[in-house]
């Protein structure tokens, strides 16, 4: 059986101008039966509609902040790095993605960048606009190391996928979803309400996470589920 091929978005560094890729995605999603490629970041429209056709399924990594352009909001100062390319490009993608039913799974700045694409609204910096969260959404090195518990819904797909209703998860972020995206479901919250996973529930697989499981699959099985069960959606059909 041939592997599924998931085009992986690149992460960009604005200092060196360049695009690259942490190894971490790929090896998870390899130990999960994938075949992982490193997509270009380019603005060609044309380029963007061939990826998606060619691919069988997409991950959205972590990254800079989405520009709170895309969610109808000014930037703020406690806003942090972005990357305008990365913007346009994921959007368009998610956009064909979604058209065409292609498997999507988003950490981080993935389900956070998903969410503000479909409408949602974000939080620009959580210490700053919710500093009575006691929880510490951005941890130091290392990042394998589970900081907060995170409640599962009861018999949603990721319950499901996880089999359990609580999940202790790593965390390397300081924004997070603020509103919803209409054609969103929450999966998962934190103990302080923030929204930590949702799924389109008309697509075939459409699910994003807050926190980083490819960091901690090898220690948690159950974080490798994640990307077990969008590989499997990826697989083609024969």
């Amino acid at each position: 059986m041939n592997k599924p091929l998931i085009g992986v978005v690149p992460l960009y560094d604005a200092e060196k101008e360049s695009y690259w890729m942490l190894p971490d995605y790929m090896k998870a999603v390899e130990a999960a039966g994938g075949l992982p490629v490193m997509l270009p970041l380019t603005a060609d429209r044309e380029a963007i509609r061939s990826l998606a056709e060619t691919f069988d399924g997409f991950l959205f990594t972590g990254g800079q902040d989405v520009h709170p352009d895309m969610y109808g909001e000014p930037k703020e100062p406690f806003c942090g790095e972005i990357c305008e390319e990365r913007d346009a490009m994921e959007k368009e993608l998610l956009e064909l993605a979604i058209r065409l039913d292609k498997p999507v799974f988003g950490i981080c700045r993935g389900f956070q960048l998903i969410n503000a694409a479909l409408g949602g609204s974000l939080y620009q910096d959580l210490p700053t606009q919710r500093p009575d969260s006691g929880i510490v959404h951005r941890q130091p090195k290392p990042y394998d190391r589970p900081v907060h518990r995170v409640v599962i819904v009861k018999d949603s797909p990721l319950h499901r996928i996880l089999g359990t209703e609580e999940l202790m998860v790593n965390s390397l972020h300081h924004q997070g979803v603020k509103r919803l995206a209409d054609r969103l479901e929450p999966l998962a919250f934190a103990e302080d309400g923030l929204i930590e996973a949702a799924h389109m529930p008309d697509r075939t697989f459409l699910l994003a996470v807050q926190w980083h499981p490819e960091y901690s699959y090898r220690a948690d099985a159950r974080q490798l589920r994640l990307f077990e069960e969008f590989v499997r959606h990826c697989r083609p059909v024969d």
